[in-house]
């Protein structure tokens, strides 16, 4: 079945204004300190604007859905901000609230940064995307698991989706990940941290040689702005073809009027303003939604 909006966008942005995450829950990816950030963790984050940086100790903002529409689906969303910061309120909080608002379970993804602009220049950065930013995804993958029964979640319906740089962490997680450990030490190493799905908006990271394609990669949801510079508008389009020749199930939106950066804003008019109200559909049409 298809999932239609039942508030108008303008509302549900109107309810996620940046201090509404303040009200939100949040749950530390490493309550200890993440590993190489622990005598970091204390510090404040830097705050410009809607962009925070100086990310030390990662974390998930929980926005769960009200029980009678929850669907136990969960979405991990992954703000972008060329690394060096994230884009935390038109690609995190205004996401997550509106998948709250039509029964996803969404948990925003606060990722250490391998360009961290809190960063003295010339100083070398404490973090790399690869090593840091792609195992906090992982272990946020991990960690909803573990506590999908509290979050009222399907631990087989938790997905990612990411936004440019974040794009290219949720790129990553999709395409490397281990099995779980049952007998592990840690109770979250013992879920997998293979996500279900994983959504790419004009994402980051799509002309690294390094990514592995094959049919055990999740199911893909794929949009961008065909105004998007063309390593992502054309290089989105390139990497659809890719995961069809590999066997990976995906759909692609590619949006005349749009270009970089537009994720979910009451600003944003014309068909590109709809994509989150496609990717519900396409969650629907995947069976990941339990309103079937």
């Amino acid at each position: 079945m298809k999932i239609r909006p039942r508030l108008s966008l303008l509302a549900v942005l109107a309810a996620a204004s940046l201090f509404a995450a303040d009200t939100r829950p949040v749950v530390a990816l490493y309550p200890d300190g993440a590993p190489g950030s622990a005598t970091r963790k204390a510090e404040p984050e830097k705050i410009a604007g809607s962009n925070v940086s100086n990310i030390h100790h990662p974390s998930l903002t929980v926005y769960l859905p009200a029980k009678d529409k929850a669907t136990g689906c969960a979405v991990i969303v992954a703000p972008g901000g060329g690394h060096a910061r994230l884009a935390i309120e038109h690609e995190g909080w205004n996401v997550a609230q509106y998948l709250a608002d039509h029964g996803v379970a969404a948990f925003v993804l606060k990722y250490r940064l391998g360009k961290d602009d809190a960063t003295p220049a010339g100083a070398p950065q404490p973090y790399t995307i690869d090593r840091d930013a792609l195992g906090d995804a992982q272990r946020a993958i991990k960690l909803v698991r573990n506590r999908a029964s509290e979050w009222g979640v399907d631990p087989t319906r938790v997905g990612i989706i990411g936004f440019s740089a974040g794009g290219e962490v949720a790129l990553l997680a999709a395409t490397r990940y281990a099995a779980g450990k049952p007998d592990a030490a840690d109770t979250l190493d013992r879920h997998g941290s293979r996500p279900d799905f994983f959504g790419l908006i004009y994402p980051g990271g799509l002309p690294r040689t390094d990514i592995a394609l094959s049919k055990d990669v999740p199911p893909a949801f794929l949009a961008a702005g065909y105004g998007d510079r063309q390593n992502i508008s054309e290089g989105l389009a390139e990497f659809y073809l890719k995961c069809k020749k590999a066997g990976i199930s995906a759909e692609l939106h590619m949006y005349a009027g749009a270009g970089h950066g537009f994720g979910v804003r009451a600003s944003n008019k014309g068909p590109h303003g709809a994509w989150i109200a496609r990717f519900t559909d396409w969650l629907a049409d995947r069976k990941m939604l339990g309103l079937q």
